[in-house]
């Protein structure tokens, strides 16, 4: 993609809408509904790296309720021919095909590759690379097993999508109960994924969300790791301007 000139593209992760209550919720959807509102004047594509959602089950014929805002402003960014591109998260992995019928957002369950003004860029959630966080990949397994989605849709959606907000709610991260610190980039797990990346390949940027903390990390002379934050506590977003990659706060 070319960004033509006096446009950019904008990445934004973690918005966890739906915890920890509707209540809260709502504040940080009309936030965020206002900002896609203000960027779309200059947006050249727009990418949304997970968990945007705190809990997402597609059944046959239900989504879960709510989130009309921001559903609508996609519809209307995605329709004026602004591209939106989605990654799912750890909690919105059970997403299928719903934006992509719907609102025409092509949706991504692993980190891609992307080139932009000859930057080279790869793009994820963010969870589950690197070393370490075993429990988590063995659950995650389980959690995109196919027999285990199928049996979870035999769940009734007043059973199921509280039970999973329950749970979900009850992680202090997600919560915002828990100050997220720099653990040193031999502990910090995407830091690495990124380094072992570039023992093949070249990348500009690396761009990831997951870990609810802002962070622009220089790899190399001219290789960077931004992480967007969250939506939760910093309200951070990453933007890219045709020639640097910034991270910016609402």
């Amino acid at each position: 993609m070319t960004i033509p000139e006096g446009k950019k593209i904008y990445f934004s992760s973690d918005n966890h809408l739906g915890a920890p209550t509707q209540k809260e919720s709502r504040l940080r959807e009309k936030k965020f509904v206002q900002w896609l509102d203000e960027i779309k004047e200059d947006a050249a594509a727009i990418f949304l790296l997970g968990d945007l959602f705190d809990f997402w089950f597609e059944y046959k014929h239900v989504v879960p309720k709510g989130f009309v805002r921001t559903l609508g402003k996609l519809a209307e960014i995605k329709d004026s021919g602004i591209p939106v591109y989605f990654f799912v998260g750890n909690h919105d992995l059970w997403m299928n095909n719903y934006f992509e019928e719907e609102l025409n957002i092509p949706v991504f369950h692993k980190p891609k590759e992307f080139e932009f003004n000859n930057k080279t860029f790869l793009i994820g959630h963010g969870d589950g690379l690197g070393p370490g966080d075993h429990g988590y990949k063995r659950m995650k397994k389980v959690f995109t097993n196919p027999l285990s989605k199928w049996l979870y849709r035999w769940l009734h959606p007043d059973l199921g999508v509280p039970l999973a907000q329950y749970f979900s709610v009850k992680n202090k991260m997600i919560s915002g109960e828990e100050d997220q610190e720099f653990l040193g980039e031999d502990k910090e797990w995407l830091i690495q994924y990124c380094r072992r990346k570039l023992e093949k390949k070249h990348y500009d940027y690396f761009l990831f969300g997951h870990r609810h903390l802002p962070l622009e990390f220089q790899l190399t002379e001219k290789s960077m790791y931004i992480n967007t934050g969250d939506w939760i506590n910093y309200y951070t977003y990453a933007v890219f301007d045709g020639k640097d990659l910034t991270l910016e706060k609402l």
